[in-house]
């Protein structure tokens, strides 16, 4: 299944919980971020574990989906233009999730401290690396799109320590997101395990030091 289970939202939490009791250092960042739903789960569980310094960084457009290219296909091949252009000629906005009004009620309904919360509204090409943290303990990729993961993974992955981890929510739903997570990993010989949470979702934990 892609995204209907209660598989990835556990593997979240398990995820937080790791990096809290490990004391992995670092904020949690979310690239494409639809209504808040994951960043609320997150910081209702840092709430939990008694943590509550962590930076909570949400990167969306807040817009809906950029425009997709020729590499941006369904798992099953089936282009994702198409799609993008029915939403354009109706007026409405593919993946379209919330404004960042919207958005920032819903994660701030979970108590989290609100100057925690930092919210970076556009294109990640525009936005990274300008606006990022120090550190990431807990990366979560969820832009669907090729040329948007790829730049993610470039400025982001970097700043993840050893014992932090890689949540690819589109690995197995958009060939896009796999295809640039594929050339990312190879290009810089990362060893890293990919472990299936779902049809979709991809887990990792990072290894090794400058990698």
């Amino acid at each position: 299944t892609f995204g209907a289970g209660v598989e990835a939202p556990w593997a979240l939490y398990q995820s937080i919980e790791y990096i809290v009791r490990n004391r992995i250092p670092g904020d949690i960042v979310e690239c494409g971020v639809w209504s808040g739903g994951s960043m609320l789960l997150a910081a209702h569980a840092l709430l939990h574990f008694g943590d509550t310094s962590r930076r909570i960084y949400l990167y969306d457009t807040f817009a809906g989906m950029p425009k997709p290219e020729a590499i941006d296909a369904r798992w099953d091949g089936v282009p994702a233009l198409p799609t993008w252009e029915h939403h354009q000629r109706s007026g409405g906005r593919w993946c379209f999730g919330g404004t960042q009004d919207h958005v920032r009620s819903v994660v701030l309904s979970s108590g989290y401290p609100e100057d925690r919360f930092v919210f970076v509204a556009g294109m990640v090409a525009d936005q990274l690396p300008a606006t990022r943290p120090e550190t990431n303990s807990l990366l979560r990729l969820d832009t669907d799109l090729y040329r948007s993961t790829y730049h993610e993974l470039v400025h982001l992955y970097p700043l993840l320590p050893v014992g932090g981890i890689l949540i690819l929510d589109d690995y197995g739903a958009f060939q896009g997101a796999r295809a640039a997570t594929d050339q990312f990993i190879a290009e810089h010989k990362l060893p890293l395990f990919l472990s299936r949470i779902d049809g979709s979702v991809r887990l990792a934990v990072k290894t090794e030091v400058g990698r």
